[in-house]
């Protein structure tokens, strides 16, 4: 008889016990999409429970997957994905245009609420694939596309076109766009936040003063391994009120008028300047003096700045700083880890350079 009572409070247990605390649980905590999947194996009744949280359901990550096209139009025919807001596809196998193709003809219904849409590493999808997806997607807001060489400014034409939301663009890599995707972008997205143009080496001073003299709110700049540019449009940085992240490594034009003019953003927090070969004390001092809540600077490489500027920052920076690379720089005889933490208590981080 106790066996049978056993079993009878083990079934009610699954049944009805493990669903509410699975019911609680996972809408206060932040479940990624692969725990969520095998999550609906262990029990039926936890199955229902947790296909009947759409709230749970608004991602679909095949991050790194193969087959990855065929399973993203397998994932959309399900009713639990039909409202998703983030789709993430980065370094994704087999993902091509055909698939995004099938998705708006298929599925367009439920890529109508989409925010976001990661798809780093997807070298098999060109213009077309953009052109279609971005079709399906008026809500998008967050669209990162890194290492896409067969892309152009076509793709960006499409997506001013259909996505008038755009808040956050990773162009990392993108080597075929050109200052016309850069007017595009400055007269249809003032309201930029974060824009990353790592490598897209074809864009000149033009392109790039049409981003900063209309894209005022941007918080977040990565020009990494841009060395093209000049002080001519370094200087037009000093727009950018808000700006909190600005990557400028191997800026070899940049000078300490350039980084003058930049000082003045004095919301920054996160400064790049490896391999500005330009820069001495001067830049550094006017970057201590106007940008006192900075966390993260790397003057990597630099040789033409000396320990006098590490005393003028200490003395603006000291309470801030937690990153500091002044590794290379040969001017700075202060460079142990002992003699920097008494300049900057705060310092955790010696190197972010191998």
């Amino acid at each position: 008889m106790s066996g049978i009572l056993i079993r009878e409070t083990e079934e009610i247990w699954r049944r009805e016990t493990v669903p509410r605390v699975l019911q609680i649980v996972s809408t206060t905590i932040n479940l990624t999409q692969r725990d969520l999947i095998s999550l609906l194996l262990v029990s039926p009744w936890l199955y229902r429970t947790l296909v009947s949280y759409p709230s749970l359901w608004q991602v679909i990550d095949l991050r790194e997957m193969s087959n990855a096209g065929e399973r993203l139009i397998s994932a959309l025919s399900l009713s639990r994905y039909l409202h998703i807001k983030g789709l993430n596809l980065e370094f994704a196998q087999d993902v091509e245009d055909k698939h995004l193709n099938l998705l708006k003809s298929k599925c367009k219904e439920a890529l109508g609420n989409l925010e976001s849409l990661n798809l780093n590493g997807c070298q098999k999808i060109s213009d077309k694939g953009i052109e279609v997806v971005t079709s399906a997607c008026p809500k998008l807001k967050a669209l990162s596309i890194y290492w896409n060489i067969r892309m152009t400014d076509l793709s960006i034409q499409q997506l001013v076109k259909n996505c008038s939301c755009i808040v956050d663009l990773n162009l990392s890599g993108c080597k075929n766009i050109t200052d016309k995707s850069m007017h595009l972008i400055a007269d249809h997205y003032n309201e930029l936040e974060e824009l990353n143009l790592t490598r897209c080496v074809k864009l000149t001073d033009g392109g790039l003063q049409q981003i900063l003299l209309k894209c005022s709110s941007l918080q977040y700049l990565n020009l990494y391994a841009l060395s093209g540019f000049t002080d001519g449009a370094y200087m037009k940085i000093s727009h950018l009120a808000h700006l909190r992240f600005l990557d400028l490594c191997g800026a070899q034009n940049l000078s300490n008028q350039g980084l003058s003019s930049i000082a003045r953003c004095k919301n920054l927090v996160s400064l790049n300047l490896t391999w500005c070969i330009l820069v001495t004390d001067a830049g550094v001092v006017a970057i201590a003096r106007g940008c006192p809540s900075l966390e993260f600077l790397s003057l990597f490489g630099i040789l033409g700045v000396t320990d006098m500027c590490l005393e003028v920052l200490s003395g603006f920076c000291s309470k801030t700083l937690t990153t500091l690379d002044v590794n290379g720089c040969t001017g700075i005889k202060k460079r142990s880890r002992d003699e920097l933490t008494q300049l900057f208590p705060k310092l955790t981080c010696f190197k972010v350079h191998s």
